[in-house]
């Protein structure tokens, strides 16, 4: 359930559920599919880091966040996906700036910018990678290029 902090305006705040396993004996290459199914499902993020784990093996830790009503799907998921023989969850709180996506306009053409307001304050610009991407191939012009005029777009 989103809800707005009394203490921190333009702040959307939401109580959430990760979804943890510690896993150490799974081909990687199936992490990719895995992590596009639990997003196709509704994870809001899923991340995998190294991890170490008894008898020092080295290990991969899967965290999904999500909304309590997707959990049980999103475990289902995993066991199915997965060599894990167990999840583990928690509540959890997450707050986020108010987000607008923006389409900007650069000398190689127009790019989606994310950008992060807290009340009146710009915070934070984000373009649009997969955007970017396109761009700079299309134009062969560095992709840091196109980040850095989409950024001064967003900022005028």
């Amino acid at each position: 359930m989103k809800k707005r902090r009394a203490n921190a305006p333009d702040v959307e705040a939401a109580d959430l559920v990760v979804i943890e396993a510690n896993i150490d004996d799974m081909n990687p290459e199936w992490f990719e599919y895995l992590i596009e199914r639990l997003l196709a499902a509704g994870a809001v993020d899923v991340t995998v880091r190294p991890v170490l784990m008894k008898k020092r093996r080295l290990a991969a830790q899967l965290q999904v966040l999500c909304v309590a009503e997707r959990r049980e799907r999103l475990v289902r998921i995993i066991f199915a996906e997965t060599t894990t023989f167990g999840v583990r969850f928690y509540p959890v709180e997450r707050c986020t700036l108010r987000r607008v996506v923006r389409k900007v306009r650069t000398p190689h053409g127009l790019v989606p910018v994310k950008c992060g307001w807290l009340g009146d304050e710009l915070l934070q610009c984000s373009p649009e990678y997969e955007a970017c991407k396109a761009i700079a191939r299309k134009r062969r012009v560095p992709l840091r290029e196109i980040y850095r005029l989409a950024v001064a777009a967003a900022l005028r």
